[in-house]
Formats: C-alpha cells, sequence, structure tokens
C-alpha cells in the first residue's frame, strides 16, 4: 500500500501551525530550497520523505509523511560564503568554488559564479554583489555535512590513497572489472570500447574524468565526467560487464532526477564516434577538434 503523502499546506493545517512558519521551518533545516520557480525539494528533504507530485492545474509540489519529523539538529540555519565554507574544509575560497564546480552544484560565467539545478538541491542561494553586479553563491551550512562534498575534499588532497588502496570492497570491485586497457592520457579502462572513448576525448583536446562518482548520497560511477560541460557520458555496450535492463533504467533515472546532463553511447556508435559526438557535446558547448 503506498504512503499517504501531505503537501505543505495540509501538513501545516494537520499540525494546527500557519503554513508559512512551515515552510520557514523546512527551509531553515535543509529539507528545501527556494529557486526562481519555486521550492526545491533538497537531498536532505528526500531523505526524510519528501518527495515531488503533479497536479494538473496547480504543477510541481512537495509532499511529505504525515510523520515528518524536522532535525533542527543539522543546521544553524546560517549561510556560508566560500570563504566561510573553505574555513571549516581547510581550503581557500577560489579551491572550494572549483570544487563545487567540478561537483557541478555552480559554474562559471562572465558574471561570476550561477547556481545549478543540482546547486539548489544542495542548499545554494544566489547572491548578486551591489557593487560589482558581480554573482555569487551562498550555501546552507548543512553542505558541510554533504558525503560527496567530503569526499571531493578528500580526493583532492590525496588524504585517501591509502585507505583506497586497501579497502576490501574496491579491491574486490577491481579484481571484478578489471581496468586493463591503457589509454593514451595513462587511463586505465576496462574495455575496449571505454579506450576508444577514452582516446577520442583526449585527441579532441577534451577534459574529462573516468569512473566518477556521481555527487549523490547513492554510490553510482559515471563512465566519464565532462567538467567543461557539465555532461557526464555513459556506455551502454556489453563488454562492460552484463548490465540488466533493469539497471540501466535505474541508473537513467538518478541522472533524471538530479537533474544531469547525460550523453549515451552504444555499441553501435563507438565505430562512428566522429559523426555522433561533436553534435551532442555542441549541446552542452563543448567544441570537438
Amino acid at each position: 500500500m503506498t504512503e499517504q503523502k501531505l503537501s505543505t499546506s495540509q501538513l501545516a493545517k494537520k499540525r494546527g501551525i500557519n503554513a508559512k512558519q512551515l515552510f520557514s521551518d523546512l527551509k531553515r533545516a535543509g529539507y528545501i530550497n527556494r529557486g526562481e520557480d519555486g521550492w526545491v525539494l533538497t537531498e536532505i528533504g528526500a531523505k526524510f520523505g519528501g518527495e515531488y507530485r503533479q497536479h494538473t492545474k496547480f504543477g510541481k509540489f512537495i509532499v511529505w509523511p504525515d510523520n515528518l519529523l524536522i532535525d533542527d539538529t543539522l543546521s544553524s540555519g546560517k549561510q556560508l560564503s566560500a570563504t566561510q565554507l573553505g574555513e571549516r574544509l581547510n581550503l581557500n575560497a577560489k579551491r572550494v568554488n572549483q570544487l563545487l564546480s567540478e561537483l557541478g552544484w555552480i559554474k562559471k560565467n562572465e558574471q561570476g559564479w550561477q547556481v545549478t539545478p543540482a546547486g539548489l538541491t544542495h542548499g545554494a542561494q544566489q547572491k548578486t554583489d551591489r557593487e560589482s553586479q558581480q554573482l555569487f553563491v551562498l550555501w546552507h551550512d548543512t553542505i558541510t555535512r554533504n558525503k560527496r562534498l567530503k569526499q571531493t575534499v578528500i580526493e583532492y588532497l590525496g588524504q585517501d590513497a591509502n585507505a583506497k588502496s586497501t579497502d576490501k570492497s574496491f579491491s574486490s570491485f577491481q579484481q571484478k572489472f578489471a581496468a586493463k586497457h591503457r589509454t593514451l592520457d595513462g587511463h586505465y579502462v576496462r574495455s575496449r570500447a571505454e579506450l576508444i572513448i577514452d582516446n577520442w576525448l583526449y585527441m579532441n583536446g577534451i577534459v574529462h574524468a573516468y569512473d566518477r562518482q556521481l555527487p549523490i548520497e547513492e554510490d553510482q560511477l559515471s563512465d566519464f565526467y565532462l567538467p567543461s560541460g557539465k555532461v557526464y557520458l555513459q556506455y551502454w555496450g556489453d563488454d562492460n560487464g552484463p548490465a540488466s535492463e533493469r539497471d540501466i533504467e535505474r541508473i537513467k533515472q538518478l541522472y533524471q532526477q538530479h537533474q544531469f546532463s547525460l550523453i549515451e553511447i552504444f555499441s553501435d556508435d563507438i565505430e562512428k564516434l566522429d559523426h555522433v559526438l561533436p553534435s551532442r557535446l555542441r549541446e552542452f558547448g563543448i567544441k570537438a577538434y
């Protein structure tokens, strides 16, 4: 039986409080965030049972379990600048923004740092400097608890190199799907198809990461990540190991759920990447030479 969930207004009425107050409480706890088009459900809010529903007349809205717990201990209600966040991570503001950009939560343009849809789900708030009119971002302080941000900082600083080399689950994964094919740029990949893709990206001057963890709570690797376009590239060929249609659909839903840009490559595309990839990459502002 599907759990009955209530809209924020319905939940406020049931609890005998003003709806505006409940929205404020949820925002302070980091369960929702305010975007240009309305309220955004954050990853924290989803953990506590929040989800989107679609209404034919009123559009998309958020619903909650009727026994929703609002954990006030998660946040002090403060917003952090890149400098303040860097003080907690032992990094300077420039490096913090670069890592947040690599995660796909912000992007740089001529006006400054701009929040992405994924950034909104992690508590980002777009701001404009009154004097310079430059864009900058403030972060809900729950960002300091974010699993993927902490992992990215650790990887950047090289603090988990020894741990990863001895981690049993990681070693088991390596043995089962050994990356034996060495690409032109020194990556080791698991299949001939991935080698062809990696070499194509390298020869076309496109910066890319291989086996990048998606910046979400779930443990899910992407085949390739192209940071300049904030786009992921996934290969669905059989030579990457058996993947059921159910697994593929689950992974696709993750990309869609978190609004990640995705380029899909199939076995039939491998021998004609020169015809397939350039047009797909241009959609994300990436030029292939």
